[in-house]
């Protein structure tokens, strides 16, 4: 229903378990797809550390079962959602050629995923690959109605900012502020959601008018960095509500700084962001404070 609002037309839904091969491929003999942009997959990180086998589990044998799916009825066109996590931990701007490695099940079952894709493409001279690497996705569409809506536990900063804004958490854990960085808190890329989503949109119309097979690997990111505390106090500003935060413990493994550039992909396909931070906190603030709750109902006491 807020797709046809925002759209104004029906888009069909099929539910369909993807680690279920036989419903994935009645699912391509009953459509005509003239492409696929995959973003099924498991994304936690602890969660992944926690629960290995889950993770390698559904996020590749639901891509092996999609792949299998796109040969047997002829769509040859594919854009996958990767991430940067894929990369070696490095504290300059990150390009397609920096090193990769990975230091946790989530990171390696996009790094195994992309590796999964270059060999299709390589097996099969028509098949056209696109692989995003993007950073850290924020903000929400800016009508408010379709916006990050985490199942559980939220797992990146945005959400736990938003909640607190809201009332449903007392204060925002930060995980230290004695690193290398202007205030001491860790820096990242951040990109607007719907930047992304038309990147996705370019790549997906460059391999497609690619002549023969290819495969493309593509960062998605802005190239500026932005620190824990400047996006506590972008939101604050976006929102006029407070955000108290409290300093906590480093979490092992967490980097200094982490950017993206993206060079390449304006390059290759003229994309490249448009949104600010202050947009990006807008639209957040018009999603949650319009679905508290996300897409749940509030609960009864509420």
């Amino acid at each position: 229903d807020r797709l046809k609002e925002i759209t104004g037309q029906d888009v069909p839904l099929f539910k369909v378990d993807m680690c279920d091969d036989k419903a994935v491929d009645e699912l391509f003999a009953a459509q005509k797809f003239d492409g696929v942009i995959h973003f099924a997959g498991l994304k936690a990180v602890g969660e992944s550390v926690a629960k290995p086998l889950f993770y390698y589990e559904n996020n590749l044998v639901g891509t092996l079962n999609i792949l299998k799916a796109m040969i047997k009825h002829q769509c040859k066109a594919v854009v996958f959602s990767s991430s940067a996590t894929v990369y070696r931990p490095c504290e300059e701007a990150l390009d397609e050629e920096k090193p990769l490695g990975c230091s946790n099940p989530y990171g390696w079952t996009k790094y195994m995923i992309e590796q999964i894709m270059m060999d299709t493409a390589k097996a099969n001279k028509e098949m056209k690959v696109s692989i995003l690497r993007y950073f850290n996705p924020v903000g929400a569409h800016p009508s408010g109605r379709i916006g990050e809506s985490p199942s559980s536990f939220p797992n990146n900063l945005m959400p736990f900012v938003q909640q607190v804004a809201v009332g449903r958490r007392e204060f925002l854990s930060v995980f230290g502020n004695d690193y290398s960085t202007p205030d001491g808190t860790g820096v990242r890329d951040y990109i607007h959601v719907d930047d992304l989503a038309e990147g996705h949109i370019c790549a997906l119309k460059k391999i497609m008018s690619n002549d023969g097979g290819c495969c493309l690997v593509h960062n998605l990111g802005s190239g500026t960095g932005y620190s824990v505390l400047d996006m506590v106090k972008a939101f604050e500003k976006a929102s006029g509500k407070p955000v108290p935060y409290k300093i906590v413990d480093r979490r092992p493994g967490d980097l200094a700084t982490v950017i993206a550039n993206a060079g390449k992909a304006k390059q290759d396909f003229g994309w490249e962001t448009k949104r600010t931070l202050e947009d990006m906190c807008n639209s957040a603030w018009k999603w949650q404070s319009e679905n508290p709750y996300g897409y749940d109902e509030p609960p009864a006491d509420k």
